[in-house]
């Protein structure tokens, strides 16, 4: 989201590394130490040490470095986003600053260049941080001005399974597979199974494309079969002829697309369905998802609605960067009844899916083939 906005408004973003993050945050219990080997004091050897500040190894550190870091951005006006605890917004006398944290490593951008390096020198006579400049490779993602890609980590997977050297294919799933559950043989050795396919989710962020046939076999973690095996391999092959395919990013319209759709009684197991997702910002995908339901749907409507539910509420981190306030949103799904109860919503409808009237009014539907 935040890079379709740089991308269409030509904004500045900088990257930031904090040193020594956790040594600047400030406990507000009361910790004690051991003295330190080589700096006990003779006069009293079996004293110990209250800690004021925390330090590395303290179950405390990670709160406590936040909330000192969350503290300083409300004095400086800065609001916390209610959906996504990592994003602060600045919004004052037409400055619009987006503030982007994990654990040590942040992201500042917005619409005036000079109040951006304003923030960094007023961020840095606080705690001690490196400027690294305009944003180049962040959290393993290469992330430039026109996409961002995983081709290192991609290609680092692809050496470390033994899979550099091997024959590509177009596809990383086939279609009408579904997998099952009492399919194929067990696995004698499930280690080498989870580690891959633990290593295949976190290659999803910027591959859409993968994220159906990774959803699939993720399923069978707890007892994966030669079957399971046979399709993460058709995964990596995939992945060795697309390994530096990523997200692009292109100047378009301000406007939220959101695409919803859902099968019915899919999963051959359990008879769940499985819902999906993506959401545009202008011609630029920012969002996605595909996961299997948690219940059974009584009818195809059904699932679909609530399918269109869970997209709504998938448009809430993007509210709390006032999108609604400054371009147009848009809902879509292939299913009419579905829409037809969004919009004139009924008084017998499940009470899960009921906040999805009281969405916004912004929110206009449609439908797509």
């Amino acid at each position: 989201m935040v890079l379709g906005l740089v991308v269409s408004n030509q904004w500045l973003v900088r990257q930031l590394d904090v040193q020594n993050a956790f040594l600047h945050g400030f406990l507000t219990g009361d910790v004690y130490m051991k003295q330190p080997v080589g700096f006990v004091d003779l006069k009293y050897p079996n004293h110990v040490c209250k800690l004021p500040r925390s330090l590395y190894g303290l179950k405390l550190a990670p709160r406590a470095w936040f909330k000192q870091f969350n503290d300083f951005l409300l004095h400086l006006r800065f609001q916390e986003s209610k959906c996504d605890y990592s994003l602060f917004v600045y919004k004052h006398n037409g400055v619009f600053l987006i503030l982007l944290i994990y654990v040590d490593d942040i992201l500042v951008t917005g619409n005036n260049s000079s109040q951006v390096m304003v923030l960094i020198q007023r961020l840095g006579k606080l705690f001690s941080m490196k400027d690294l400049g305009r944003l180049n490779y962040f959290l393993g993602i290469e992330a430039t001005y026109v996409g961002s890609t995983q081709k290192k980590y991609a290609y680092d997977l692809l050496t470390r399974t033994g899979f550099a050297n091997s024959k590509p294919i177009s596809t990383p799933c086939i279609s009408s597979q579904k997998l099952s559950l009492h399919c194929g043989e067990p696995l004698g050795d499930p280690s080498e199974y989870r580690q891959v396919v633990g290593a295949l989710q976190y290659l999803t962020i910027t591959r859409p494309d993968l994220f159906y046939a990774v959803n699939q076999v993720c399923q069978f973690l707890h007892s994966p079969t030669t079957v399971h095996w046979q399709a993460v391999k058709r995964i990596l092959r995939y992945l060795k002829a697309t390994y530096d395919h990523g997200l692009r990013y292109q100047p378009s319209k301000l406007e939220l697309n959101a695409y919803s759709d859902a099968d019915y009684v899919g999963d051959p197991n359990v008879r769940h369905s499985t819902g999906g997702f993506c959401v545009y910002f202008g011609f630029n995908l920012i969002s996605w998802s595909s996961k299997k339901r948690k219940t059974v749907s009584r009818s195809s409507t059904e699932v679909e609605y609530k399918q269109l539910a869970y997209t709504a509420a998938g448009y809430a981190p993007y509210s709390e960067i006032c999108i609604r306030h400054l371009f147009s949103s848009f809902l879509f799904s292939k299913d009419h009844s579905a829409l037809g109860g969004a919009v004139r919503p009924r008084s017998d409808m499940d009470k899960s899916t009921e906040f999805l009237n009281l969405n916004d009014s912004s929110l206009s539907f449609g439908s797509f083939e």
